[in-house]
């Protein structure tokens, strides 16, 4: 039996010490997550402990008959705990150094604009305050109010840009990291011929029947073999 398998079924029978381990060896995973929710104002141990309580629900509730990894159970989970932490938590948790930031930010802002008697774009206060625009995108945000948010930052192509619209640029990137990563380990669920199936009918886009005769099988095999598979996949990570 499997290390990891066998050691949440000791921790599904009550073995405390085993649901310790377990926690233990996934240290590396939570942090891996973690890293993706830097810069959202909340300090990295605060996140690594919410993080911390979704790899706990995994444990608990990782179904022992899951042909797949842990970790692939596990990362939505602990993704997710994350998520719900950061949207529902009422007092932003803001560090010193962001702070300090965006009151640097706002002196240069104030003097550009007296300068250029317009407001900078990121660009100009990245290259004057040498640092990374995603860097004053997240100490605007920590720093600002909520409608600031709202306000033009920068003008493209004759439309508005707003913070906002940076934040949700930054947060749809985050998504699709973490996606891929899911993504990869369901895959290496799946046998050759699951995963052969997968890569020409979403990667290489072909139809079922050109899948068919490339596998050697039906259209309804294959309509049917995929169904399975996307079940399968959904069921795991809870989608």
């Amino acid at each position: 039996m499997d290390h990891t398998i066998a050691l949440i079924k000791k921790s599904h029978d009550g073995d405390k010490e085993a649901r310790e381990q377990l926690v233990e060896e996934n240290v590396g995973l939570v942090w891996c997550v973690v890293k993706r929710f830097y810069g959202r104002g909340t300090e990295a141990e605060d996140l690594f402990q919410i993080g911390s309580i979704g790899l706990l629900k995994a444990i608990d509730k990782f179904d022992l008959s899951y042909e797949v990894k842990f970790s692939t159970y596990a990362v939505p989970m602990i993704s997710g705990e994350i998520k719900r932490f950061l949207r529902d938590d009422g007092m932003i948790k803001v560090s010193r150094s962001l702070k300090e930031l965006s009151y640097k930010i706002f002196q240069t802002r104030e003097e550009l604009v007296g300068r250029l008697g317009r407001e900078p774009t990121l660009d100009e206060l990245a290259e004057i305050m040498g640092v990374d625009r995603e860097e004053i995108v997240q100490a605007m945000e920590a720093g600002g109010e909520v409608d600031s948010l709202y306000k033009p930052i920068h003008q493209k192509e004759g439309n508005e840009i707003c913070l906002v619209d940076k934040l949700e640029e930054k947060e749809r990137k985050e998504e699709k990291i973490l996606d891929r990563m899911l993504l990869a380990q369901l895959l290496e669920s799946l046998d050759k011929e699951e995963r052969q199936l997968i890569y020409l009918r979403y990667f290489a886009e072909e139809t079922q029947s050109q899948v068919g005769k490339r596998m050697g099988i039906s259209q309804v095999q294959v309509s049917r073999m995929e169904k399975r598979i996307i079940e399968s996949m959904r069921k795991t990570c809870n989608c």
